[in-house]
């Protein structure tokens, strides 16, 4: 059984709710394709971010490497290591770039393949068991909310403080 994130689009211009058509389902799992052949899977699935990213770092990390004197054998390896670290967060790399995109992560499902798991979700979702949950407001770090009078800091009083 495969576990898939569900995402919801944003919506287009004239649009109450997102088309069902459009909601994507990312697999979770090993990603052959980013594996084997990462910058073209990067292409073809439109991470243009993920792309630039890997590219300068691995450039960067290369060079720094043959500045070191590191032997071929080494830098071949840590290649094969990034190759195999993409094949692993392939679908991570995939529902952060959605999110940055403004798709909004609808949940988990589970099915042996993509249209048994789509099959589920739609069923639950027509069953009105898909709720939306909207992300609080961002507040700034440190920020307390009005309500909050801090009597105790950690597991002392605060100075001056009532008992």
């Amino acid at each position: 059984m495969a576990a898939y994130s569900v995402f919801e689009p944003p919506l287009r211009k004239n649009e109450t709710a997102a088309d069902p058509d459009r909601f994507r389902f990312v697999r979770d799992g090993f990603s052959w394709g980013a594996f084997l052949l990462g910058p073209l899977w990067m292409l073809w699935r439109r991470l243009w971010l993920v792309l630039v990213i890997y590219l300068v770092g691995t450039a960067a990390l290369q060079f720094g490497l043959a500045k070191l004197g590191v032997s071929v054998n080494a830098m071949t390896l840590v290649a094969f290591l990034i190759a195999l670290l993409l094949g692993f967060e392939g679908a991570t790399l995939v529902r952060w770039t959605l999110s940055r995109q403004g798709w909004k992560d609808l949940g988990t499902v589970v099915g042996k393949n993509r249209e048994t798991a789509e099959r589920r979700f739609f069923d639950r979702w027509v069953a009105g068991e898909i709720v939306r949950h909207e992300p609080p407001p961002a507040r700034p770090a440190g920020a307390m909310p009005r309500s909050y009078t801090p009597d105790v800091v950690g597991l002392f009083p605060e100075p001056g403080g009532s008992r």
